[in-house]
């Protein structure tokens, strides 16, 4: 057989197979950028988690708080220094958070700058330092059951409790702490920061810089959405077009892990519904409300984080608390809020009391009135939600959690965090965990419990 054949043969093949080579790369590398938004969520979910979780909470075991995705194995992520990274295998969509004292943790290129912030005594809180209770018979039965003690170690595993606090009368009454945990470990509200952000509106309508009638908020709005108001945003009936669900892609996502302004992205979302008719749960409103405040305070320029710390934080004396920001130095009022549980507590206490803390009424008198008042829309996905807070009682009188009583509210974050108010207890309780998947964290039980008991067991 003549040479020249077999050579045309074998470039051939190997023309082919190069041909195949390129066609699988420009697969590989299209399939990775149609994919890598998702893995970006991914990866920034991890690299702000280890951020937190180290130099917020001061704890070592980040991956503990990692909830359970198909990428957690593939992932490569470290925290040293003032950052963390996280990347998949090291190689692709690698993100870093960056730490800032006072201010914990954001996703970003680099580190930011937010001037100079409040520092926060710890004297005006005075739960910070008390010894720890000691807890009746009743009380620590209560308490113990919200802990899981009858369960299995797997099943109390997955209820996931961390700590537990109760105020009765403004006395520290019961609080016990999961190993790894105590009163000095600050743990993540999630979404129990919106509730923070009702109050911190409350404070600004009380000192005279914003109304829940206000609307025009955002320059760029001239069509339908001009026509928002403070208090759509707080009663997530606002219209913009949204979608709370936690996976890899959604708007939820997108804007906590791949947005460097937060507000800025969900601002020129367009609207869904007409202004004030369907309610639908959105940390993308709470996050609009919080550049609102941060202009209307007046601290947008100079500290554009401080605001929380300022207002609310140095009034309470909370001296864990951190409220991180986005890339642009707007709070993350929707999530991002690490407390001590007494400091959480405490939180609950200055609701209990109306706005009113160490002789100074930061809140109008009717604020809480107002916050736990439910209203009727054409549909809703949040049946007892108020300004910024669930209510025991839903629009049309009836009771939605029958184990509490009627008159309870409370703050709720993802995976398991509640701060519950019983007036008619004079109660706050404090469950802090990491239950992504527990059905029941066992709070109903144990506020009803509580409540039923008179002051002292």
């Amino acid at each position: 057989m003549s040479v020249a054949p077999v050579r045309r043969r074998r470039r051939i093949v190997r023309r082919v197979l190069l041909g195949l080579l390129v066609v699988v790369i420009v697969a590989l590398v299209g399939g990775y950028w149609y994919a890598r938004p998702l893995l970006m969520t991914g990866t920034g979910y991890a690299a702000h988690n280890a951020c937190a979780v180290t130099f917020v909470a001061g704890r070592q075991d980040p991956r503990s708080d990692l909830p359970p995705n198909p990428l957690v194995p593939y992932l490569s992520t470290e925290a040293s220094g003032s950052e963390a990274s996280s990347s998949i295998k090291g190689l692709l969509s690698s993100q870093k958070a960056w730490y800032t004292p006072g201010l914990g943790c954001t996703l970003g290129k680099d580190k930011g700058e937010y001037g100079t912030i409040t520092q926060v005594p710890d004297g005006k809180n005075p739960y910070t330092s008390v010894p720890t209770p000691v807890m009746d018979a009743k009380t620590k039965a209560a308490v113990d059951r919200a802990f899981g003690d009858d369960l299995s170690a797997a099943d109390k595993a997955t209820l996931g409790t961390r700590g537990i606090v109760v105020l009765r009368g403004g006395t520290l009454v019961a609080e016990r702490y999961a190993d790894g945990f105590d009163s000095r470990t600050p743990q993540l509200g999630w979404s129990m920061t919106k509730s923070v952000a009702s109050l911190l509106t409350g404070i600004a309508v009380e000192q005279g810089k914003v109304a829940l009638s206000d609307k025009g908020l955002f320059p760029e709005w001239t069509d339908g959405r001009k026509d928002i108001t403070v208090e759509n945003l707080l009663r997530m009936d606002s219209g913009i077009q949204w979608d709370e669900t936690y996976d890899l892609g959604t708007p939820i996502t997108r804007m906590l892990y791949l947005e460097p302004s937060m507000a800025g992205y969900v601002s020129s979302l367009p609207l869904a519904h007409p202004v004030g008719t369907v309610q639908q749960y959105s940390s993308g409103s709470t996050n609009l409300l919080c550049s609102v405040l941060q202009n209307r305070f007046g601290h947008a320029d100079d500290a554009p984080a401080d605001f929380p710390r300022a207002e609310l934080f140095a009034p309470l004396g909370l001296s864990s608390a951190v409220l991180e920001p986005d890339g642009t130095g707007l709070p993350v009022c929707s999530s991002y809020l690490w407390a001590t549980p007494r400091d959480w507590a405490a939180i609950g206490q200055f609701a209990l009391q109306d706005g009113e803390w160490d002789g100074d009424q930061l809140l109008p008198a009717d604020w809480m009135t107002q916050s736990v008042k439910v209203t009727a829309h054409e549909s809703s996905d949040e049946e007892s939600y108020g300004l910024g807070w669930r209510s025991n009682t839903d629009a049309s009188g009836q009771v939605v959690e029958p184990l509490m009583p009627a008159d309870a509210y409370w703050m709720s974050g993802h995976d398991g965090q509640r701060v519950v108010v019983v007036p008619s207890a004079d109660l706050v309780v404090v469950r802090l965990g990491f239950s992504p998947a527990a059905d029941d964290i066992r709070v109903n039980q144990l506020v009803g419990d509580l409540a039923s008991m008179p002051i002292g067991g």
